[in-house]
C-alpha cells in the first residue's frame, strides 16, 4: 500500500531534521510531507536547504488545519494509508510499520500509538495523564469505545478515514474528536503499544492551567459532536 507520513510542524527548527532522519532510517520506503504551519523561526529555511517534501502554509492554521492539509494531500495523491507523526521529536519512527500492519491486513481503519498499554518510555506529566484518563472515560461513555491514549498524535488512517479527515477535521486540539468522528463513521480503531520521548524542542500548546481549559473545552466539543452526529450503520 502507498503510505504517506504527515508531519505537522510549527517552529520545530531544533528537531525537524532529526525527525526526518529517524523516518528515513526506519521507514525508507515510505513517503512523507512536512506541513509547515507558517513557522516564525527557521523551520522553513531548514526544510528548503534539506530538500524535504514540504507544504508551506501562508497563514497559521493551528494543529488541526495543518493535519487536515496533510490528509487532503494524501487524498489528492492517491495514498492508501496516512500516518500522523509529530515534528517535535516525541514520536519514534521504529514503530511506523507496527502502526501500518493492522491496516494493511484489513483489521483496522485507524491505529493509534499508545504510551499507556505497556507503560514504557516517557509517560507525560501527572496533570496531563489525569486529563487523558478523563477524556478516555468520556469517549467510552459517549461512543462505547475505549481508547487509552486519546491525545496521541501518532496514528495511522486508511483510505476511508483519509477521505473523512480531508473533508472535516477538528481545528483546536483535534485528536480526541477525531476518535469520536472515526467511531461514528463505523471505523475499527486499534491501539498499538509504542514508546515516546519527551519533546525535543519547541513548546507544547497545552501547559499548566491551560490543561484544565483544554479538558473543559474538549469535553464540550466531544459531547456536542456526539449529539449532532449519527452513527453510520454497518
Amino acid at each position: 500500500m502507498r503510505t504517506l507520513i504527515i508531519i505537522p510542524a510549527y517552529n520545530e527548527e531544533g528537531s525537524i531534521l532529526t525527525t526526518i532522519e529517524d523516518i528515513r532510517t526506519y521507514a525508507p520506503d515510505v513517503d512523507f510531507v512536512v506541513i509547515n504551519d507558517c513557522s516564525t523561526d527557521n523551520t522553513k529555511e531548514i526544510l528548503m536547504q534539506a530538500g524535504a517534501n514540504v507544504v508551506n502554509l501562508p497563514i497559521n492554521l493551528g494543529i488541526g488545519g495543518g493535519v487536515q492539509t496533510g490528509y487532503q494531500y494524501a487524498l489528492e495523491n492517491g495514498y492508501d494509508i496516512a500516518i500522523q507523526f509529530d515534528g517535535d521529536g516525541q514520536h519514534m519512527a521504529e514503530y511506523l510499520h507496527d502502526l501500518m500492519a493492522p491496516i494493511e491486513r484489513g483489521e483496522a481503519n485507524i491505529t493509534i500509538g499508545s504510551r499507556f498499554i505497556k507503560k514504557e518510555g516517557f509517560q507525560s506529566s501527572a496533570l496531563r495523564r489525569f486529563g487523558i484518563v478523563f477524556l478516555s472515560g468520556l469517549i467510552k461513555m459517549l461512543c462505547g469505545v475505549r481508547v487509552h491514549d486519546v491525545t496521541s498524535g501518532m496514528r495511522a488512517a486508511d483510505r476511508k478515514m483519509i477521505a473523512l479527515y480531508a473533508e472535516n477535521y477538528a481545528q483546536d486540539y483535534p485528536e480526541p474528536e477525531a476518535i469520536v468522528a472515526a467511531n461514528l463513521a463505523g471505523a475499527v480503531i486499534e491501539e498499538i503499544p509504542v514508546q515516546m520521548r519527551e519533546r525535543q524542542s519547541g513548546k507544547s500548546s497545552i501547559h499548566s492551567l491551560k490543561s484544565i481549559y483544554y479538558m473543559i473545552k474538549v469535553s464540550i466539543a466531544l459531547a456536542a459532536y456526539r449529539i449532532t452526529h449519527r452513527r453510520v450503520k454497518s
